[in-house]
C-alpha cells in the first residue's frame, strides 16, 4: 500500500514526459540539420581517402597514418559543419510552427539543402584538383587567385572538365536529397514550443562558441609529413583562414627578437659580401659598394623570367627529362649556376626576390601589399646609372598588381595591350613567348636607335606560356598543340627561349648585353616536407658571348643574389639596402638561401633548415641532398635567430617604409627631390642631360 506522500506526487508524473516530449519535438527540427552535417561529414570522408589514395601514398602518408589522419579530419570537418550550418540552425530556431509548417518553407528547405550540398560536393572536387596541382589544401595560392577571376575561370573552363563536375555535383545533391528527405523534413505536424527549440540552439550555439574559443583545427598537425597533415586539414577552413591572414602583420604571428640584435647579426652576415653599412644608426641596412674597374662596364642587361621552368626538367641538372636542350646548349655556352634556388612557389615571389632582393616576407608578396611604391629595387639602382628600365609581360598586368608595382618603382611597363595583332597564339594568360619576345626585339631595338646619345636598357621580361591549360600554336617541334601537359608546356618554353637568343644575336645590341635566364619558379610544390627543397631547384645562366666565358658557379645561389652578383659583374658602384649577395665574391660558408611556403619561412645554411611558422613556432630539420630527405635535429639558436634576424627585419624596415633608396616620399608622384641622386625620377633626368662615360674594356669575366 502506497504511503500518502507518494499518492501526493502520482498526480505529477505526467509532467515529465510531456517536457521530455516536448523537448523530442522541438529539436525534431534540428534532424535536419544533424542530417546535412552528417552528409559532409560523409563528404569530406570520401575526399580525404580519394586524396590519400591519390597523392598521399606517393609522399609516403602510410595506411597506418589513418588511424589518426581520419579522426583528426572528422574532427575538423565537424568544427567546419558548425560555421556552414549556423545560418540555418538560427532559421529552424526563429521561424515560429505555423511557417515552418508550411509548403512553402518545406519547398525552401529542401531547395537551399539541394544548394548547399551541391555547392559542397563541387567544392570537395574543386578541392581533389587544386591538391593534385599544389599538393595541399586551398591556402593562399586559392585566395590570390580568385582575386583575378578573368584569367582563372578562364584557366579553369579550359583544363577542367567544370560542366561534367556540376552536373554530378548537382545529381549527386538530388540523390541526397531524395534519400534523406524525411529527415530534412520532420516533425511537420508536431508543434513546437519556443522555450525548448531555444534549449536545442543553445546547444549549438554552446558548440560553436567552443570552436570559435578553442583551439583551431589548424593545429591539428601531429606528423613531420607535410602532406598528412594537409589530408587532415579540412579545406573550407584551410581557405578561409588564408583569407583572413592575406596580409598578417609578422609580430602577432612569428616569432620575434630585439631589432637591435636583428641588425647586429644581419651587420656581422651581410659584411662577408662586402660592401660599407652606411645606416645602420638608422636601423637600416644600406651598404655602399664601390665600382670595380674590372668589371664589365654599363652593359645592357636583360633579365628573362621563365613561368614554372624548374630544374626537374634539365638534363644539364641531372634530370632524367631532356625537355630543355636550348636551356642546356647556351646555358653550356654562358656563366651557368648549378645550385640555384627558388624563394617561394609563386610568380610574385619571384619578382620580388629578382627585384627587390629581399627575402619572402610571410603570407603575401610585397607585390601586392599596401606602401610598395618606391622601395629599394634593381631597376632604380640601374636608372642611377642611366639606364632605361622597363618590365615586358605577355598577359594583362593587372594580374597579381605587377603594372602598378613595377610602373610605381620607376619602369616602363608593356604588356598584352601594347602587342599588336595579329600574334602566332594566345591564350587566357597571354600571348604567345614567341610573341613576347618578338615585342621585346622591336623595344630594344628602338632604345638603341633613337636620336641622342645611346642609353643602356635594363629589361626583365617574364614569359607566360608554361602554364595552364597549355595550349600552343601547331608546328613548334616535339609540342602537342593541346593536351601536351606540363611537358609541352617545358618544351615549348624552351624552343621559344633558343629562338629569342638566336634572333637576338642578328641585333646590334646584341653583343653588348648581359642575358639573365632564370625561372620565377619552379612547376610545383610536391613532396613531405614542410619546405620540399627539391621542388625551388630552378635553372638561370648569365649569357653573353662577347663578355663572359663559359663556366660554372658551384655555390648555393638563390634569386635574391640575382642583382648584388650582376651589379658586381658589371662593376657598377651603388647605395641599396639589399639582402643578396654577389654570388661570385660571398665565401661558399657564408651562403644562404630564402624559402616561403604558404605560411612557412626558411633559412638555409650549411645543409640545414630553419623553418618559422605561425603560432611562433620553430623548427631545425637537416636536408641530405643527394637522397632528398630531411632528418629533425635539436634546436640550432644561431642558425635560428639569424633566420629571425632576416625575416623580422625584411618585414620591418618594408612596413616602415625604410626599404627604399631615398628619402623623399613624393619622388614618384612628380615631386623628386633634386639633391637624391637615388631617385630613379632624378636619375633618370640627369642621365639625359649628361653624356654617358664610355663603358669599360670589353672583356670577360675572370
Amino acid at each position: 500500500m502506497l504511503s500518502t506522500p507518494e499518492l501526493q506526487s502520482k498526480p505529477r508524473s505526467p509532467e515529465s514526459p510531456r517536457l521530455l516530449q516536448r523537448a523530442l519535438e522541438s529539436s525534431a527540427r534540428f534532424q535536419a540539420l544533424l542530417t546535412l552535417a552528417a552528409v559532409y561529414l560523409g563528404v569530406g570522408l570520401v575526399l580525404r581517402l580519394a586524396l590519400w589514395w591519390s597523392f598521399g601514398r606517393a609522399a609516403q602518408v602510410t595506411a597506418p597514418m589513418l588511424s589518426w589522419i581520419l579522426p583528426a579530419g572528422l574532427l575538423a570537418d565537424a568544427v567546419q559543419s558548425l560555421y556552414l550550418l549556423a545560418p540555418f540552425a538560427v532559421f529552424l530556431w526563429l521561424v515560429p510552427d505555423r511557417g515552418y509548417h508550411s509548403r512553402t518553407v518545406r519547398a525552401i528547405v529542401l531547395a537551399g539543402s539541394a544548394f548547399w550540398l551541391c555547392t559542397l560536393i563541387f567544392i570537395a572536387a574543386i578541392e581533389y584538383f587544386f591538391f593534385a596541382e599544389f599538393d595541399g589544401r586551398l591556402n593562399l595560392v586559392a585566395v590570390d587567385y580568385l582575386m583575378y577571376p578573368t584569367e582563372i575561370i578562364g584557366d579553369i573552363r579550359i583544363e577542367y572538365p567544370v560542366a561534367a563536375l556540376a552536373i554530378v555535383a548537382a545529381i549527386s545533391a538530388a540523390v541526397c536529397i531524395q534519400v534523406f528527405r524525411r529527415q530534412l523534413t520532420p516533425g511537420n505536424c508536431a508543434a513546437s514550443r519556443w522555450r525548448s527549440r531555444t534549449v536545442a540552439f543553445a546547444v549549438f550555439a554552446a558548440l560553436l562558441a567552443a570552436a570559435v574559443l578553442g583551439p583551431s583545427t589548424a593545429d591539428f598537425t601531429f606528423s613531420a609529413n607535410r602532406v598528412a597533415n594537409e589530408l587532415a586539414a579540412n579545406g573550407i577552413g584551410t581557405f578561409f583562414r588564408a583569407l583572413r591572414t592575406n596580409e598578417m602583420d609578422y609580430h602577432a604571428y612569428y616569432i620575434t627578437r630585439d631589432p637591435h640584435r636583428n641588425l647586429a647579426d644581419l651587420a656581422t652576415q651581410l659584411a662577408t659580401g662586402g660592401g660599407k653599412f652606411t645606416r645602420l644608426n638608422e636601423g637600416r641596412l644600406d651598404r655602399r659598394f664601390p665600382a670595380n674597374p674590372a668589371g664589365l662596364g654599363k652593359l645592357n642587361v636583360v633579365v628573362v623570367a621563365s613561368e614554372s621552368f624548374g630544374a626537374e626538367f634539365s638534363r644539364l641538372y641531372g634530370s632524367q627529362h631532356d625537355w630543355t636542350p636550348q636551356f642546356d646548349a647556351f646555358a653550356r655556352q654562358g656563366l651557368w649556376f648549378k645550385h640555384m634556388y627558388a624563394s617561394g612557389t609563386r610568380t610574385v615571389r619571384g619578382l620580388e626576390a629578382i627585384v627587390a632582393s629581399i627575402p619572402p616576407i610571410p603570407s603575401v608578396s610585397i607585390l601586392r601589399r599596401p606602401g610598395n611604391e618606391g622601395i629599394a629595387n634593381w631597376g632604380a639602382v640601374m636608372a642611377e646609372h642611366g639606364y632605361r628600365t622597363s618590365f615586358l609581360y605577355g598577359g594583362y598586368g593587372y594580374f597579381d598588381n605587377m603594372n602598378y608595382f613595377f610602373s610605381r618603382n620607376g619602369f616602363e611597363v608593356h604588356d598584352r595591350n601594347d602587342i599588336p595583332g595579329p600574334v602566332r597564339f594566345a591564350n587566357i594568360w597571354g600571348v604567345a613567348d614567341e610573341d613576347l619576345f618578338d615585342m621585346a626585339m622591336k623595344y630594344y631595338d628602338a632604345m638603341s636607335s633613337g636620336p641622342g646619345p645611346r642609353r643602356p636598357f635594363f629589361s626583365i621580361v617574364l614569359t607566360t606560356s608554361n602554364h595552364k591549360p597549355f595550349t600552343f600554336r601547331a608546328g613548334v617541334p616535339g609540342v602537342k598543340p593541346e593536351g601536351g601537359g606540363r611537358e609541352a608546356g617545358v618544351r615549348y618554353a624552351d624552343f621559344a627561349l633558343g629562338y629569342f637568343l638566336r634572333e637576338a644575336a642578328k641585333h646590334s645590341w646584341f653583343d653588348d648585353t648581359v642575358f639573365v635566364v632564370v625561372a620565377d619558379h619552379g612547376a610545383r610544390v610536391y613532396g613531405r616536407a614542410d619546405i620540399p627543397l627539391k621542388t625551388y631547384e630552378i635553372p638561370m645562366m648569365f649569357y653573353s658571348p662577347r663578355h663572359i666565358r663559359p663556366g660554372v658557379v658551384e655555390q648555393l645561389t638563390t634569386q635574391v643574389d640575382i642583382a648584388p652578383t650582376v651589379l658586381g659583374l658589371l662593376g657598377l658602384p651603388y647605395d641599396a639596402p639589399f639582402f643578396g649577395q654577389d654570388t661570385l665574391r660571398t665565401p661558399p660558408q657564408d651562403r644562404v638561401a630564402f624559402f616561403n611556403h604558404n605560411y612557412d619561412v626558411a633559412l638555409y645554411k650549411d645543409g640545414t633548415l630553419s623553418i618559422l611558422g605561425l603560432e611562433k613556432s620553430v623548427k631545425d630539420v637537416v636536408y641530405d641532398r643527394q637522397t632528398d630527405t630531411y632528418h629533425p635535429v635539436s634546436p640550432r639558436p644561431q642558425l635560428n635567430d639569424l633566420a629571425i634576424a632576416y625575416y623580422q627585419t625584411a618585414f620591418e624596415l618594408f612596413r616602415t617604409h625604410r626599404y627604399d633608396l631615398c628619402d623623399t616620399a613624393g619622388c614618384l608622384e612628380g615631386e623628386p627631390d633634386s639633391a637624391c641622386r637615388h631617385c630613379p625620377v632624378v636619375s633618370s633626368s640627369l642621365a639625359l642631360a649628361q653624356p654617358l662615360p664610355a663603358s669599360a674594356p670589353l672583356s670577360r669575366s675572370p
